[in-house]
């Protein structure tokens, strides 16, 4: 099907989102890396290491309700961010400014793409946009990547 989100592409998707990522690695069930971005190859097993042990730690720490979906890591120099579904494991290392909220919704939104939902909406350039449309709500809500946002 064209336009799937593949394991391969996965991290690249990622980066691509958020300029303050830097890199990504995806991982299956198992903790085999599936694909990785932002790193060379010889560097990629370090960076899926890093990201299972994150999750192994997490799961070790027996926390109520079940082991966390997402994790979040201050490191010196940056920080590092993880979310999980059944199937993968993704993480990142990102700039240590980057906004948690907005790093943990794209991991979310990639994961989810992955697994075969709605691919990522993006905004059109402003450059891009028709200057004689009318400037309305409904037309905002539309350009937005999360359009039920705009709705009532």
């Amino acid at each position: 099907m064209a336009g799937t989100l593949t394991p391969e592409q996965t991290p690249r998707r990622l980066c691509e989102l958020s300029a303050d990522a830097r890199a990504a690695v995806l991982l299956d069930a198992a903790g085999a890396p599936a694909g990785f971005h932002g790193v060379t190859n010889s560097r990629s097993g370090d960076l899926a290491q890093l990201a299972r042990t994150i999750f192994d730690a997490v799961d070790r720490a027996r926390v109520p309700g079940g082991p966390p979906e997402q994790v979040e890591i201050q490191i010196d120099g940056g920080t590092v961010y993880g979310s999980r579904t059944p199937r993968w494991m993704l993480a990142v290392v990102a700039r240590r400014a980057a906004l948690s909220s907005l790093m943990l919704m794209d991991l979310r939104a990639v994961l989810g793409e992955l697994e075969g939902g709605a691919p990522i909406r993006r905004s059109t350039p402003a450059a891009a946009a028709d200057v004689r449309a009318e400037a309305t709500e409904e037309a905002a809500a539309r350009e937005s990547p999360v359009p039920e946002l705009g709705v009532e």
